[in-house]
């Protein structure tokens, strides 16, 4: 058995000049690798048509590149993509497309499963496989990106972090790959068009503030006592609302972010006036917005999304009172793709 190869993807750009230079390559010629994978979203050696087939080879022989792959697609009445993609190490996770008139939004998956257990959520009952490479999450934004020029002519306008698994246990991978999508060598996205969304971990949501992020964050509240924060969102037990408006705060300070408060509304549960007058409280306090989400029922829990009424009465009482209201009607029922409801269903 040789040497286990490296994956090329993992390395920094200082990393990748200086085996090149090392193997006695001209240092040119690592800028011209560097955008293969990250400009032209490069899968292969062989793509890389203005390397000498020698080079391409010596590649092959040190280095190895593990993109995701499309698994299966199911396209929704509403014109939602939900896609299995495949790992190389045959794991399997799933991104959306979602269109709307004025957007198309890919949501992405950050981990093989989730290790937060929220009653609500499909992923949640899934075990923590393991964290998805800055590389994977970068390729669920490449496949997801043809999807939307393929099927609907339109170029992808939004990336979000909403996808399964809890972005901010995988720091470094989350992070990267926004880097990537981000940089004038790679895909030269605004970071304003990308959305990370956490369950809420208080300490991570200041090193986003101590790093200076420029994209937006959404934190998934879905109520605002923690008392029934900790009924569906375990999380909250170490991290209360208190905390997290504290660090949302310092989130604020260091960014000048927005932050959006996801508000999944369950019928009985967390959709009278008092809850939302909790929810009033909360946003009074944090320099947010809120998203009301319609939820769809999942096998494993018995929740029920509330009553169209219920929603309707909910959002004017917040924007009354000056809140700025997004009601965001579920995406990709008929297709398990809609807010909660990502799983791997075992085949």
């Amino acid at each position: 058995m040789g040497d286990k190869k490296i994956d090329i993807r993992g390395l920094s750009k200082i990393k990748l000049t200086d085996w090149f230079l090392a193997e006695g390559e001209k240092k040119f010629r690592a800028n011209q690798v560097w955008e293969w994978l990250w400009q032209k979203s490069a899968i292969s050696f062989e793509e890389m048509s203005n390397l000498s087939i020698g080079l391409r080879d010596k590649l092959k022989e040190h280095f190895v590149i593990n993109p995701v792959i499309t698994d299966s697609s199911q396209f929704s009445s509403d014109r939602t993509i939900k896609s299995g993609f495949k790992l190389f190490d045959g794991h399997l996770v799933e991104g959306v497309l979602i269109p709307t008139p004025k957007r198309m939004t890919a949501c992405v998956s950050s981990q093989v499963g989730c290790s937060l257990s929220c009653k609500f959520c499909a992923t949640g009952y899934m075990n923590r496989e393991r964290n998805l490479t800055a590389a994977e999450i970068y390729d669920q934004v490449v496949l997801i990106k043809k999807q939307a020029e393929d099927n609907y002519q339109a170029p992808l306008t939004n990336v979000v972090y909403m996808g399964m698994g809890e972005p901010l246990l995988n720091y470094a991978g989350t992070l990267g790959s926004i880097e990537r999508l981000t940089a004038p060598d790679g895909l030269n996205w605004s970071p304003k068009r990308i959305t990370v969304s956490t369950a809420g971990i208080a300490k991570m949501i200041k090193k986003l503030g101590d790093d200076e992020v420029k994209f937006n964050l959404a934190l998934s509240l879905h109520a605002a006592n923690d008392e029934k924060r900790n009924q569906i969102m375990p999380i909250n037990e170490s991290n209360s609302l208190a905390n997290l408006r504290d660090a949302l705060n310092y989130f604020y300070q260091k960014t000048g972010n927005q932050i959006t408060l996801e508000y999944i509304i369950f019928h009985g549960f967390n959709d009278k006036l008092e809850d939302a007058q909790e929810l009033l409280d909360f946003v009074k306090r944090v320099p947010s917005k809120v998203n009301i989400i319609e939820y769809n029922p999942i096998a494993e829990a018995n929740y029920q999304n509330a009553d169209p009424e219920a929603i309707d009465k909910f959002a004017n009482f917040l924007e009354k009172r000056g809140v700025t209201v997004n009601v965001r009607r579920s995406r990709g029922k008929d297709i398990d793709a809609a807010c909660g409801q990502l799983a791997i269903k075992e085949k």
